[in-house]
């Protein structure tokens, strides 16, 4: 089985080589794939040098679509779904494929460690949560981590309603449990750029939100139209 890392971008320049470098340690992974999405700063050709192969959007398509344009360029049989801010610690990844490649899950996901800096008040993790307890019956430790490994056959079932912007990780947790798929969370020591609570990191989360609202509304009428 071949392995794809894809890894969506917008205005990371600071921290993607690092990223790219880190999974190019980990022989197991063929393919690294950037998705610029619109950026404005030199995300794209720092990718470029550093080796991976780049796609560029003209226009920001949010997390969800730049996933999705990733995994329709990438021939890969695993996707790797990797976050442009984790830089050096993208290494962990390592721990995440072999479950995936060993059939002993269709999906892992990365737990992080407790969070190094205050941030948020926990409505967006709370809405996530209860969002996937409601609709399938599932209790996530991490119900909003970026980091994960999957089959393309899991991707391919999720529905489209599920890549929605930052609604996209609680969509595919979802989808993957309503269609049979087994899930596994994976402690990891996995860091990334931690929001705030100034007005940028209130923003950003208000963004997340209204994305996972989104996504929960489609995921619920998906839901209703299979049972009726």
């Amino acid at each position: 089985m071949t392995i794809a890392a894809i890894i969506p971008a917008f205005n990371e320049e600071k921290t993607i080589r690092d990223t790219i470098q880190a999974l190019q340690s980990i022989k197991l992974i063929d393919e690294i794939w950037v998705i610029d999405d619109g950026s404005t700063d030199q995300t794209a050709e720092i990718a470029a040098a550093a080796g991976a192969s780049v796609h560029k959007l003209a226009q920001n398509r949010g997390k969800g679509g730049a996933l999705a344009m990733g995994v329709n360029l990438a021939k890969a049989d695993i996707l790797c779904f990797v976050d442009a801010d984790l830089g050096s610690s993208a290494k962990e990844f390592a721990l995440l494929i072999p479950p995936v490649l060993n059939k002993e899950t269709d999906m892992a996901i990365a737990a992080f460690p407790p969070a190094k800096r205050r941030g948020g008040f926990g409505l967006v993790k709370g809405l996530a949560r209860y969002g996937i307890v409601k609709l399938c019956g599932y209790r996530p430790h991490s119900p909003l981590s970026g980091q994960r490994v999957l089959r393309r056959c899991v991707w391919e079932k999720i529905n489209c309603c599920s890549a929605q912007g930052f609604g996209v990780e609680v969509g595919l947790t979802v989808e993957c449990l309503r269609n049979g798929y087994r899930l596994q969370e994976i402690a990891v020591e996995m860091t990334h750029r931690e929001t705030g609570r100034d007005l940028k990191g209130v923003l950003h989360r208000g963004r997340q939100f209204l994305h996972l609202l989104r996504t929960l509304r489609e995921l619920w009428f998906c839901q209703r139209v299979r049972m009726s």
